[in-house]
Protein backbone atom coordinates (compact mmCIF):
# COMPACT_ATOMS: atom_id res chain seq x y z
CA UNK A 1 0.00 0.00 0.00
CA UNK A 2 1.18 3.08 -1.43
CA UNK A 3 2.27 5.61 1.52
CA UNK A 4 0.68 9.14 1.95
CA UNK A 5 2.41 12.10 0.40
CA UNK A 6 3.63 13.16 3.69
CA UNK A 7 5.36 9.69 4.30
CA UNK A 8 6.88 9.58 0.75
CA UNK A 9 8.61 13.92 1.20
CA UNK A 10 10.02 13.09 4.99
CA UNK A 11 13.37 14.23 4.60
CA UNK A 12 16.07 12.10 5.43
CA UNK A 13 19.13 14.71 5.77
CA UNK A 14 19.28 18.25 7.01
CA UNK A 15 20.25 18.98 3.20
CA UNK A 16 16.41 18.13 2.16
CA UNK A 17 14.86 19.91 5.68
CA UNK A 18 12.84 22.79 4.92
CA UNK A 19 12.59 25.61 7.70
CA UNK A 20 13.77 26.08 11.12
CA UNK A 21 16.82 28.18 9.81
CA UNK A 22 17.46 29.87 13.00
CA UNK A 23 18.66 26.18 14.72
CA UNK A 24 19.79 24.09 11.66
CA UNK A 25 21.11 26.76 9.50
CA UNK A 26 25.00 27.18 9.07
CA UNK A 27 26.95 27.83 12.59
CA UNK A 28 23.45 27.49 14.59
CA UNK A 29 22.75 25.79 17.50
CA UNK A 30 21.39 22.48 16.14
CA UNK A 31 23.88 22.11 13.16
CA UNK A 32 26.84 22.74 15.18
CA UNK A 33 25.76 19.62 16.99
CA UNK A 34 25.06 17.65 15.02
CA UNK A 35 28.09 17.95 12.67
CA UNK A 36 30.15 17.28 15.98
CA UNK A 37 28.64 14.30 16.76
CA UNK A 38 28.59 15.48 20.43
CA UNK A 39 24.18 15.62 20.32
CA UNK A 40 23.13 16.46 24.63
CA UNK A 41 19.27 15.82 25.52
CA UNK A 42 17.01 18.70 24.43
CA UNK A 43 13.10 19.45 24.09
CA UNK A 44 11.24 20.60 20.47
CA UNK A 45 8.94 23.16 21.20
CA UNK A 46 6.61 23.51 17.98
CA UNK A 47 2.91 23.60 16.43
CA UNK A 48 2.12 20.66 14.18
CA UNK A 49 3.72 19.78 11.24
CA UNK A 50 6.72 21.61 11.21
CA UNK A 51 9.63 18.88 11.51
CA UNK A 52 10.00 17.74 14.70
CA UNK A 53 9.70 13.96 14.54
CA UNK A 54 11.85 14.75 11.37
CA UNK A 55 15.10 16.66 12.48
CA UNK A 56 15.21 13.74 15.67
CA UNK A 57 15.39 11.30 12.90
CA UNK A 58 17.71 13.27 10.77
CA UNK A 59 20.10 13.46 14.22
CA UNK A 60 19.65 10.06 14.46
CA UNK A 61 20.84 8.87 10.95
CA UNK A 62 23.65 11.74 10.57
CA UNK A 63 25.10 10.47 14.04
CA UNK A 64 24.64 6.76 13.23
CA UNK A 65 22.79 6.39 17.00
CA UNK A 66 20.36 3.86 17.58
CA UNK A 67 16.82 5.29 17.46
CA UNK A 68 14.71 4.36 20.13
CA UNK A 69 10.70 5.99 20.12
CA UNK A 70 8.37 6.32 22.29
CA UNK A 71 4.57 7.84 22.07
CA UNK A 72 3.32 9.50 25.36
CA UNK A 73 -0.92 8.79 24.36
CA UNK A 74 0.26 4.99 24.22
CA UNK A 75 2.91 4.39 26.47
CA UNK A 76 3.56 4.42 30.41
CA UNK A 77 6.27 3.89 33.21
CA UNK A 78 6.39 -0.33 32.34
CA UNK A 79 7.27 1.12 28.33
CA UNK A 80 9.60 3.56 29.58
CA UNK A 81 11.71 1.63 31.99
CA UNK A 82 11.89 -1.56 29.09
CA UNK A 83 13.32 0.63 26.71
CA UNK A 84 15.89 2.49 28.85
CA UNK A 85 16.51 -0.88 29.59
CA UNK A 86 17.39 -1.63 25.45
CA UNK A 87 18.91 1.67 25.58
CA UNK A 88 21.39 0.41 28.28
CA UNK A 89 21.72 -2.75 26.76
CA UNK A 90 22.14 -0.87 23.12
CA UNK A 91 25.08 1.48 24.93
CA UNK A 92 26.98 -1.29 25.95
CA UNK A 93 27.45 -3.06 22.81
CA UNK A 94 30.79 -3.25 20.99
CA UNK A 95 28.74 -2.46 17.51
CA UNK A 96 27.41 0.69 19.36
CA UNK A 97 28.21 3.88 17.44
CA UNK A 98 27.50 6.51 19.54
CA UNK A 99 24.72 7.00 22.16
CA UNK A 100 21.50 5.73 21.77
CA UNK A 101 18.47 8.14 20.68
CA UNK A 102 15.43 8.03 22.57
CA UNK A 103 12.10 10.22 21.11
CA UNK A 104 9.68 10.63 22.75
CA UNK A 105 6.30 12.69 21.18
CA UNK A 106 3.69 14.87 22.83
CA UNK A 107 6.09 14.29 25.83
CA UNK A 108 3.54 17.05 27.37
CA UNK A 109 1.62 13.97 27.98
CA UNK A 110 3.57 12.54 30.16
CA UNK A 111 2.37 11.87 33.88
CA UNK A 112 4.96 13.14 36.62
CA UNK A 113 5.56 9.58 37.26
CA UNK A 114 6.42 8.85 33.69
CA UNK A 115 8.57 11.85 32.97
CA UNK A 116 10.82 10.69 36.79
CA UNK A 117 11.26 7.45 35.18
CA UNK A 118 13.50 9.19 32.50
CA UNK A 119 15.48 11.10 34.90
CA UNK A 120 18.25 8.87 35.89
CA UNK A 121 18.83 7.54 32.16
CA UNK A 122 19.02 11.35 30.72
CA UNK A 123 21.28 12.36 33.86
CA UNK A 124 24.10 9.10 33.64
CA UNK A 125 23.98 9.42 29.98
CA UNK A 126 22.14 6.06 29.20
CA UNK A 127 19.78 8.22 26.34
CA UNK A 128 19.74 11.53 24.89
CA UNK A 129 16.53 12.57 25.03
CA UNK A 130 14.91 14.07 22.37
CA UNK A 131 11.15 14.91 23.16
CA UNK A 132 8.64 17.00 20.72
CA UNK A 133 5.60 19.17 22.28
CA UNK A 134 3.28 21.48 20.69
CA UNK A 135 2.75 22.66 24.63
CA UNK A 136 4.83 25.19 26.60
CA UNK A 137 7.52 22.68 28.27
CA UNK A 138 7.62 25.09 31.04
CA UNK A 139 4.14 24.27 32.57
CA UNK A 140 4.02 20.60 31.22
CA UNK A 141 7.49 18.80 31.96
CA UNK A 142 8.71 18.75 35.29
CA UNK A 143 11.70 21.29 36.07
CA UNK A 144 14.45 18.42 36.80
CA UNK A 145 13.57 17.07 33.32
CA UNK A 146 13.85 20.68 32.08
CA UNK A 147 17.17 21.31 33.94
CA UNK A 148 18.44 18.50 32.27
CA UNK A 149 17.28 19.37 28.69
CA UNK A 150 17.56 22.49 26.35
CA UNK A 151 14.05 23.77 24.87
CA UNK A 152 14.50 24.71 21.52
CA UNK A 153 11.74 26.40 19.71
CA UNK A 154 10.07 25.59 16.66
CA UNK A 155 8.12 28.13 14.29
CA UNK A 156 5.53 27.63 11.94
CA UNK A 157 6.85 26.95 8.65
CA UNK A 158 6.64 30.76 6.25
CA UNK A 159 4.95 31.02 2.74
CA UNK A 160 8.51 30.45 1.25
CA UNK A 161 9.09 27.21 2.87
CA UNK A 162 5.82 26.02 1.78
CA UNK A 163 6.85 27.10 -1.77
CA UNK A 164 10.07 25.17 -1.32
CA UNK A 165 7.87 22.11 -0.15
CA UNK A 166 5.02 22.56 -2.85
CA UNK A 167 7.85 22.57 -5.62
CA UNK A 168 9.65 19.13 -4.49
CA UNK A 169 6.34 17.57 -4.06
CA UNK A 170 4.96 18.40 -7.61
CA UNK A 171 8.64 17.64 -9.32
CA UNK A 172 9.49 14.51 -7.04
CA UNK A 173 6.99 12.41 -5.30
CA UNK A 174 6.89 9.45 -7.42
CA UNK A 175 2.97 10.17 -7.85
CA UNK A 176 2.40 13.94 -8.44
CA UNK A 177 5.62 14.04 -10.75
CA UNK A 178 4.34 11.91 -13.27
CA UNK A 179 0.99 13.66 -13.19
CA UNK A 180 0.04 17.22 -15.17
CA UNK A 181 0.23 19.10 -12.14
CA UNK A 182 -0.47 23.09 -13.13
CA UNK A 183 0.07 25.18 -10.27
CA UNK A 184 -1.83 28.57 -10.77
CA UNK A 185 -2.70 30.17 -7.31
CA UNK A 186 -1.50 29.35 -4.36
CA UNK A 187 -2.41 31.75 -1.46
CA UNK A 188 -5.74 29.37 -0.44
CA UNK A 189 -3.44 26.23 -0.30
CA UNK A 190 -0.90 28.17 1.98
CA UNK A 191 -3.37 29.94 4.04
CA UNK A 192 -4.92 26.64 4.98
CA UNK A 193 -1.85 24.94 5.52
CA UNK A 194 -1.08 27.24 8.35
CA UNK A 195 2.60 27.26 8.34
CA UNK A 196 2.04 22.89 8.63
CA UNK A 197 4.16 20.96 5.97
CA UNK A 198 1.91 17.91 6.67
CA UNK A 199 -1.32 19.65 6.12
CA UNK A 200 -0.41 20.75 2.78
CA UNK A 201 1.33 18.13 2.06
CA UNK A 202 -2.24 15.91 2.86
CA UNK A 203 -4.29 19.03 1.18
CA UNK A 204 -1.97 17.89 -1.85
CA UNK A 205 -3.01 14.33 -1.62
CA UNK A 206 -6.64 15.13 -1.14
CA UNK A 207 -6.76 17.19 -4.60
CA UNK A 208 -4.42 14.39 -6.51
CA UNK A 209 -6.89 11.31 -5.30
CA UNK A 210 -9.42 13.48 -6.18
CA UNK A 211 -8.51 14.19 -9.72
CA UNK A 212 -9.56 11.91 -12.17
CA UNK A 213 -6.25 10.00 -14.33
CA UNK A 214 -6.20 11.46 -17.68
CA UNK A 215 -6.90 14.95 -16.28
CA UNK A 216 -4.28 17.53 -15.42
CA UNK A 217 -4.59 18.08 -11.40
CA UNK A 218 -4.88 22.11 -10.89
CA UNK A 219 -3.81 23.96 -8.13
CA UNK A 220 -5.59 27.29 -7.32
CA UNK A 221 -7.48 28.89 -4.84
CA UNK A 222 -11.09 27.90 -6.36
CA UNK A 223 -9.98 24.27 -6.47
CA UNK A 224 -8.31 24.26 -3.07
CA UNK A 225 -11.28 25.79 -1.31
CA UNK A 226 -13.85 23.37 -3.19
CA UNK A 227 -12.18 19.85 -2.10
CA UNK A 228 -11.70 21.52 1.43
CA UNK A 229 -15.64 22.14 1.49
CA UNK A 230 -16.12 18.66 0.28
CA UNK A 231 -14.39 17.04 2.79
CA UNK A 232 -13.34 19.03 5.36
CA UNK A 233 -11.43 16.84 7.64
CA UNK A 234 -9.52 14.66 4.70
CA UNK A 235 -6.23 17.07 5.24
CA UNK A 236 -6.36 16.87 9.07
CA UNK A 237 -5.28 13.03 9.24
CA UNK A 238 -3.25 14.01 12.27
CA UNK A 239 -5.82 15.75 14.17
CA UNK A 240 -4.17 19.11 13.42
CA UNK A 241 -7.91 20.30 13.31
CA UNK A 242 -7.59 21.10 16.99
CA UNK A 243 -6.01 24.73 16.70
CA UNK A 244 -8.81 25.48 13.94
CA UNK A 245 -10.87 24.86 16.99
CA UNK A 246 -9.25 26.11 19.61
CA UNK A 247 -8.67 29.73 18.16
CA UNK A 248 -12.25 29.65 16.75
CA UNK A 249 -12.95 29.04 20.91
CA UNK A 250 -11.12 31.49 21.66
CA UNK A 251 -11.96 34.35 19.31
CA UNK A 252 -15.78 33.36 20.12
CA UNK A 253 -15.31 34.07 23.41
CA UNK A 254 -13.47 36.92 22.82
CA UNK A 255 -16.00 38.34 20.31
CA UNK A 256 -18.77 37.43 23.14
CA UNK A 257 -21.00 34.81 21.42
CA UNK A 258 -21.57 32.04 24.26
CA UNK A 259 -23.46 29.99 21.49
CA UNK A 260 -20.64 29.70 19.62
CA UNK A 261 -18.16 29.37 22.02
CA UNK A 262 -20.13 26.64 23.69
CA UNK A 263 -20.52 24.92 20.57
CA UNK A 264 -16.63 24.79 19.93
CA UNK A 265 -16.13 23.53 23.42
CA UNK A 266 -18.26 20.77 22.27
CA UNK A 267 -15.75 19.51 19.46
CA UNK A 268 -13.30 19.40 21.32
CA UNK A 269 -15.02 17.59 23.92
CA UNK A 270 -16.64 15.16 21.54
CA UNK A 271 -13.19 15.00 19.48
CA UNK A 272 -11.28 13.76 23.13
CA UNK A 273 -9.38 17.21 23.39
CA UNK A 274 -7.39 17.01 27.08
CA UNK A 275 -10.17 19.02 29.35
CA UNK A 276 -7.23 20.81 31.40
CA UNK A 277 -5.67 22.40 28.36
CA UNK A 278 -9.39 23.61 27.80
CA UNK A 279 -9.64 24.87 31.13
CA UNK A 280 -5.79 26.64 30.83
CA UNK A 281 -7.06 28.16 28.05
CA UNK A 282 -10.15 29.67 29.65
CA UNK A 283 -7.78 30.86 32.44
CA UNK A 284 -5.42 32.65 29.58
CA UNK A 285 -8.80 34.42 28.17
CA UNK A 286 -10.32 35.55 31.51
CA UNK A 287 -6.70 37.35 32.09
CA UNK A 288 -5.99 38.64 28.67
CA UNK A 289 -9.43 39.36 27.05
CA UNK A 290 -11.68 40.12 30.10
CA UNK A 291 -9.07 41.45 32.80
CA UNK A 292 -10.11 44.23 34.56
CA UNK A 293 -13.62 45.01 33.29
CA UNK A 294 -14.21 41.83 35.86
CA UNK A 295 -11.37 40.30 37.61
CA UNK A 296 -13.71 37.60 38.94
CA UNK A 297 -13.51 35.86 35.63
CA UNK A 298 -9.97 35.07 36.39
CA UNK A 299 -10.96 34.36 39.79
CA UNK A 300 -13.89 31.35 38.42
CA UNK A 301 -11.51 30.08 35.37
CA UNK A 302 -8.67 29.42 38.11
CA UNK A 303 -11.50 27.52 39.80
CA UNK A 304 -12.47 25.86 36.61
CA UNK A 305 -8.85 24.61 36.27
CA UNK A 306 -8.56 23.45 39.47
CA UNK A 307 -11.95 21.46 39.44
CA UNK A 308 -11.51 20.11 36.45
CA UNK A 309 -7.76 18.48 37.18
CA UNK A 310 -9.90 17.02 40.26
CA UNK A 311 -12.96 15.66 38.75
CA UNK A 312 -11.86 14.77 35.42
CA UNK A 313 -14.58 13.61 32.72
CA UNK A 314 -17.01 13.72 31.78
CA UNK A 315 -18.22 15.80 35.11
CA UNK A 316 -15.63 18.79 33.68
CA UNK A 317 -17.54 19.38 30.78
CA UNK A 318 -20.22 21.07 32.97
CA UNK A 319 -17.88 23.35 34.70
CA UNK A 320 -15.90 24.28 31.89
CA UNK A 321 -19.48 25.17 30.15
CA UNK A 322 -19.94 27.06 32.76
CA UNK A 323 -17.00 29.52 32.69
CA UNK A 324 -17.05 29.48 28.82
CA UNK A 325 -20.44 31.14 29.35
CA UNK A 326 -19.23 33.29 31.90
CA UNK A 327 -16.59 34.48 29.93
CA UNK A 328 -18.11 34.91 26.66
CA UNK A 329 -21.23 36.69 28.20
CA UNK A 330 -18.38 39.55 30.60
CA UNK A 331 -17.48 42.79 29.62
CA UNK A 332 -14.19 42.78 27.94
CA UNK A 333 -10.80 44.48 28.68
CA UNK A 334 -7.56 43.46 27.26
CA UNK A 335 -5.73 46.94 29.22
CA UNK A 336 -3.27 44.58 30.78
CA UNK A 337 -2.67 42.54 28.28
CA UNK A 338 -1.12 45.45 26.23
CA UNK A 339 0.50 47.34 28.96
CA UNK A 340 2.32 44.90 30.14
CA UNK A 341 3.22 44.36 26.41
CA UNK A 342 4.13 47.85 25.90
CA UNK A 343 6.36 47.54 28.92
CA UNK A 344 8.11 45.01 27.69
CA UNK A 345 8.74 46.59 24.65
CA UNK A 346 10.52 49.35 26.77
CA UNK A 347 12.39 47.53 28.37
CA UNK A 348 14.01 46.07 25.55
CA UNK A 349 14.45 49.70 23.83
CA UNK A 350 15.84 51.38 26.95
CA UNK A 351 17.92 48.13 28.95
CA UNK A 352 18.21 48.50 32.62
CA UNK A 353 17.57 51.97 34.01
CA UNK A 354 18.61 52.50 36.99
CA UNK A 355 15.87 52.41 40.31
CA UNK A 356 15.52 55.83 41.80
CA UNK A 357 17.81 56.05 45.08
CA UNK A 358 14.85 56.59 47.42
CA UNK A 359 13.18 53.54 46.40
CA UNK A 360 16.31 51.15 46.33
CA UNK A 361 16.38 48.42 49.41
CA UNK A 362 18.86 49.82 51.57
CA UNK A 363 20.08 46.10 53.81
CA UNK A 364 23.54 47.73 54.85
CA UNK A 365 24.81 50.96 56.14
CA UNK A 366 26.45 51.07 53.12
CA UNK A 367 24.00 51.48 51.06
CA UNK A 368 21.93 54.21 53.61
CA UNK A 369 25.02 56.21 53.55
CA UNK A 370 25.13 56.28 49.78
CA UNK A 371 21.50 57.20 49.71
CA UNK A 372 19.39 54.33 49.34
CA UNK A 373 15.97 54.70 50.21
CA UNK A 374 16.37 58.17 51.88
CA UNK A 375 13.17 60.47 51.16
CA UNK A 376 11.02 57.05 50.55
CA UNK A 377 7.55 57.95 51.47
CA UNK A 378 5.50 55.51 53.30
CA UNK A 379 2.63 55.98 52.13
CA UNK A 380 0.43 54.51 54.66
CA UNK A 381 1.43 57.61 57.03
CA UNK A 382 -0.19 60.03 54.75
CA UNK A 383 -4.26 60.15 54.09
CA UNK A 384 -5.64 58.14 52.31
CA UNK A 385 -2.64 55.57 52.17
CA UNK A 386 -1.22 57.91 49.37
CA UNK A 387 1.53 60.09 48.67
CA UNK A 388 2.80 61.50 45.15
CA UNK A 389 6.72 60.92 44.94
CA UNK A 390 8.39 59.40 41.66
CA UNK A 391 8.78 55.22 41.16
CA UNK A 392 9.32 55.25 37.51
CA UNK A 393 13.16 55.81 36.30
CA UNK A 394 14.04 59.63 35.34
CA UNK A 395 14.40 58.73 31.73
CA UNK A 396 10.66 57.35 31.74
CA UNK A 397 9.22 59.73 34.13
CA UNK A 398 5.66 60.45 32.80
CA UNK A 399 5.36 57.78 30.60
CA UNK A 400 1.96 55.31 30.23
CA UNK A 401 1.72 51.97 30.16
CA UNK A 402 -1.46 51.01 31.45
CA UNK A 403 -4.40 52.87 29.33
CA UNK A 404 -8.20 51.58 30.86
CA UNK A 405 -10.25 50.37 27.91
CA UNK A 406 -14.11 51.76 27.89
CA UNK A 407 -15.85 50.06 30.37
CA UNK A 408 -17.45 50.91 34.02
CA UNK A 409 -14.64 49.20 36.19
CA UNK A 410 -11.92 50.41 34.75
CA UNK A 411 -13.55 54.03 34.09
CA UNK A 412 -13.93 53.96 38.25
CA UNK A 413 -10.34 52.86 38.09
CA UNK A 414 -8.80 55.70 35.90
CA UNK A 415 -11.11 58.41 37.99
CA UNK A 416 -9.13 57.22 40.98
CA UNK A 417 -5.54 57.23 39.34
CA UNK A 418 -6.73 60.54 37.70
CA UNK A 419 -7.27 62.35 41.49
CA UNK A 420 -4.16 60.78 42.65
CA UNK A 421 -1.36 61.87 39.94
CA UNK A 422 -3.33 64.63 38.42
CA UNK A 423 -3.09 62.79 34.85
Amino acid sequence: MLAPLAERLRPKTLDEYIGQTHLVGPGCILRRMIDSGNVSSFILWGPPGVGKTTLAKIIANTTKSKFFTLSAVTSGVKEVREVIERCRAESGSMFSQGRPILFIDEIHRFSKSQQDSLLGAVENGTVTLIGATTENPSFEVIRPLLSRAQVYTLKSLEAPDLQVLLDRAVQTDEILSRRGVRVEQTDALFRFSGGDARKLLNILDLMEQSTPHGVDMVINDKEVIERLQENPAAYDKQGDMHYDIISAFIKSVRGSDPDAAVYWLARMIAGGEDPVFIARRLVILAAEDIGLANPNALLLANATFDTVAKIGMPEGRIPLAECTVYLATSAKSNSAYLAIDAALREVHDSGDLPVPLHIRNAPTSLMKNLGYGADYKYAHDYPGNFVRQQFLPDRLQGQRFWHPCGNPAEERLDDVQKKRWGR
